[in-house]
């Protein structure tokens, strides 16, 4: 499986019924489930530490309806207090995994949704650096006015495959 989801911008399932709200530690197991399902590896001692840490916010969508609360994805957000280069101080949206079968169901949308209405509470701009390859990526922030702001081989730290990465900001001081 692919580091990220194949672009294919008019192929839609059926909408997902999800409820988005915050990670809390209980949600580990469920959140490293996601990510096997997904093929990615996960640092899970990071993630409990972005969920305990207040200045970021980690989100999962819970299937409505399922007895057993199937997440089908997980995504976080980044607070970086310097700029880095041509990458500025602020928050940023961090990583979406999707179950593969929960994709294109408008889960990733939600997730999405969730953390830049929680940035526009803090900030009145969001960030967010992408593999320049990462073209469903690219189309999703659109809708919400991400546009380019430069390319690099590294933005705070992440390094890109293929050695291109991209860093887009968008205005969400009207949220």
């Amino acid at each position: 499986m692919g580091a990220f989801a194949e672009f294919a911008p008019r192929r839609h399932g059926t909408p997902a019924a999800v409820t988005v709200r915050a990670a809390t530690v209980d949600d580990l197991a469920a959140v490293e489930r996601v990510q096997d399902g997904a093929g990615q590896a996960l640092l899970l001692d990071g993630i409990r530490a972005a969920i305990l840490d207040s200045r970021r916010y980690v989100v999962v969508a819970v299937a409505d309806g399922a007895t057993d609360g199937e997440i089908a994805g997980w995504a976080k957000t980044h607070l970086h207090p310097r700029s880095d280069g041509e990458a500025p101080a602020g928050h940023y949206l961090g990583g979406v995994t999707v179950v593969p079968s929960w994709r294109r169901r408008r889960v990733a949308t939600a997730l999405t949704e969730a953390r830049i209405a929680w940035i526009a509470e803090r900030a009145d701009r969001a960030f967010y650096v992408v593999n320049a390859r990462n073209a469903a990526s690219v189309a999703l922030h659109e809708r919400w006015g991400f546009r380019e702001v430069a390319r690099a081989a590294a933005f705070h730290g992440v390094t890109f495959a293929g050695g291109a990465g991209v860093l887009l900001a968008a205005d969400v001081s009207g949220w």
